[in-house]
């Protein structure tokens, strides 16, 4: 089962004219790179999720920190992987785990075991990238970003093993960060952040669940989409 555990831990001097022309030029291409419309100078998407009689909550995705698992992500929204999926796993003051797509069925006891397709294929910058035989891409730990409350961060059951889920945090699950030495077992990388809506965040965090965590009435997610 791909997760985030349980709720206690178990992330010189140029004279030389011909130098000086090239450092000009170095610069100017610089320059042109930085202003390409295709650079991390461009607003990050955002995505919409909008939940069945619940509302909708907006999220920026970190493509210009974090661009293979933000591509990834992008990459199955675009096909509607998580369209019609439930949320499968509640647990008040701590997260909300979704993307499973055996949660198609709220109640598929191999809810939490699912991912992409093995061998898929998905997009970072651009260039395709394929997942491993298993569904999973590699872990992105680059950027240092804290599982603080609303932020996006990617379920796992061990490293390089992340693919579909991810969950929301409630609270600032900081034992969660992959830099955390305290907790050296969960090592799970933030790619985005809920900027808008979070009252329907809560609303789902309130949600009656049965023992395995999972909403006794269905949560599902009609879609995401990206603005």
């Amino acid at each position: 089962s791909k997760g985030v555990g349980s709720k206690t831990p178990r992330l010189s001097d140029c004279r030389d004219s011909s130098l000086i022309r090239g450092a000009v030029r170095g610069g100017q291409e610089a320059q042109r790179l930085a202003l390409s419309p295709d650079q991390a100078k461009m607003p990050n998407p955002v995505a919409v999720f909008e939940v069945q009689g619940m509302g909708s909550f907006e999220a920026e995705i970190f493509v210009d920190k974090m661009p293979e698992t933000s591509g990834n992500f992008l990459s199955l929204v675009k096909e509607g992987f998580y369209d019609g999926v439930h949320f499968h796993r509640v647990i008040k003051d701590f997260m909300l785990q979704f993307g499973c797509p055996f949660a198609k069925d709220p109640k598929n006891p191999r809810n939490g075991t699912g991912g992409p397709n093995p061998n898929s294929t998905y997009e970072v910058n651009g260039a395709q990238k394929k997942r491993n035989g298993e569904g999973s891409i590699p872990d992105e730990h680059t950027a240092k970003i804290s599982n603080e409350i609303g932020t996006l961060s990617m379920a796992n059951a061990g490293p390089n093993s992340g693919g579909s889920q991810f969950f929301i945090n409630t609270v600032h699950n900081s034992f969660l960060d992959w830099f955390d030495r305290t907790n050296p077992d969960s090592k799970h990388p933030v790619f985005g952040k809920v900027i808008s809506g979070m009252d329907v965040v809560k609303k789902i965090e309130s949600a009656k669940t049965d023992p395995n965590d999972n909403p006794v009435q269905p949560i599902k997610m009609v879609s995401v989409k990206i603005k």
